[in-house]
């Protein structure tokens, strides 16, 4: 049952009604921090556990690759609409942790149908 137990990190989002981009600065490298220790310590050594060196290795750069792709995508997009959003880094770094996120969850969801 510990897996059904509720996320409450989307409350902060609702606390705070008008952020100011240092908060917000603060709430992304907190959230990219942790996400790096869950990777660093938890990910990566259960890789190793499951598959070879080599296939962890090319899992990373793959979704390096992938990642660094999005980001020029996005830059794109924003660059073209620079006169309705000027500079704003913190919409580009939402809109690639957004397209980051809809593409791990689709496998995602799809190896959890498999043990369904």
């Amino acid at each position: 049952m510990g897996h059904l137990v509720p996320q409450y990190g989307g409350i902060i989002g609702v606390k705070f009604k008008n952020p100011s981009n240092k908060m917000l600065s603060f709430i992304l490298s907190f959230a990219s921090g942790l996400m790096m220790a869950i990777v660093c310590f938890d990910l990566i050594p259960e890789a190793l556990g499951i598959a070879s060196f080599e296939t962890v290795i090319i899992g990373i750069i793959f979704g390096i690759i992938t990642m660094v792709i999005c980001d020029m995508i996005v830059q794109n997009k924003i660059s073209a609409k620079k006169n309705k959003y000027g500079k704003n880094s913190l919409l580009k770094t939402g809109i690639a942790v957004g397209v980051g996120l809809a593409l791990h969850n689709l496998p995602e969801g799809l190896s959890i149908r498999c043990w369904i």
